[in-house]
């Protein structure tokens, strides 16, 4: 198995980089080959801009097609073509980062908004009556996994169902639902550690040895059925949910995750 591992911390000795760290030893010691973009030591730049597209860069920037356009040509900034090389030559990639504000650190969301580019992560497949283009567990990106690795400051009870933060499965659909399934990504269970804000030293042992088991069982575990796009069942062209495909008394954004 082939491993990116995109870190997001910037500390080198936070509980992040320590389980960054020890999801490389454990899989480079089962025989797979791992890689790792650690976001902050690259300097990684976090912002959108012209100099990303070189001469396809429009004098009105127009982030997707000049993207595209870049993409196709082999213009795109080195950096983001580096990263999209990772991700093409991956199998599994593993985000580790900490739950900041309800969603990834900037400079992850900063490295989805340059390295997913049109025409590579998205704009791609049939655009017709019929057919809404390849994305939903279709596109560029399909046939991979991932796996969200997130600390949380907070108890696991204030992100349960009656959690005053909501869900952790809400909170992370826009992410595992929105970025990564829709170029074809699909994503397994996330590893979720509550608590860390108060994680002492001791107990990081039982830390590293229930993600040791998680990362060893990478290849056998099921990922998230959320319901592909063009497989019947979204009405097309609105994709909307057909009547009577939703679990009794599920909404919202459960209503997109199979059984």
């Amino acid at each position: 198995m082939k491993t990116l591992i995109v870190h997001a911390h910037p500390e080198p000795r936070s509980l992040n980089s320590s389980l960054k760290d020890l999801a490389v030893s454990t899989l480079e010691a089962a025989g797979h080959e791992v890689r790792v973009s650690d976001l902050y030591a690259m300097n990684w730049k976090a912002a959108v801009d012209a100099e990303d597209y070189g001469l396809d860069a429009t004098s009105r920037l127009k982030v997707a097609a000049d993207s595209g356009r870049a993409f196709e040509h082999g213009t795109l900034a080195a950096d983001v073509r580096a990263e999209q090389e990772k991700l093409l030559w991956a199998d599994t990639v593993i985000f580790q980062f900490p739950l900041w504000w309800y969603s990834m650190p900037a400079i992850l969301k900063g490295w989805v908004d340059r390295v997913f580019t049109y025409r590579f992560a998205y704009g791609v497949g049939e655009h017709s009556e019929t057919k809404y283009g390849e994305r939903y567990g279709e596109g560029t990106l399909a046939g991979k996994r991932a796996l969200l690795s997130v600390t949380v400051g907070g108890p696991e009870a204030h992100y349960g169902p009656r959690g005053i933060n909501g869900p952790i499965d809400d909170l992370l659909f826009p992410i595992q639902h929105g970025i990564l399934y829709y170029p074809g990504i699909e994503s397994l269970p996330p590893f979720v550690l509550y608590g860390t804000d108060r994680m002492t030293d001791d107990e990081f042992g039982d830390v590293a040895k229930a993600w040791k088991e998680r990362l060893l069982t990478l290849e056998s575990t099921e990922p998230i059925p959320f319901r592909r796009q063009n497989f019947g069942d979204y009405e097309l062209p609105s994709l909307q949910l057909k009547e009577g495909l939703e679990p009794a008394g599920r909404t919202g954004f459960g209503l997109h995750v199979r059984g």
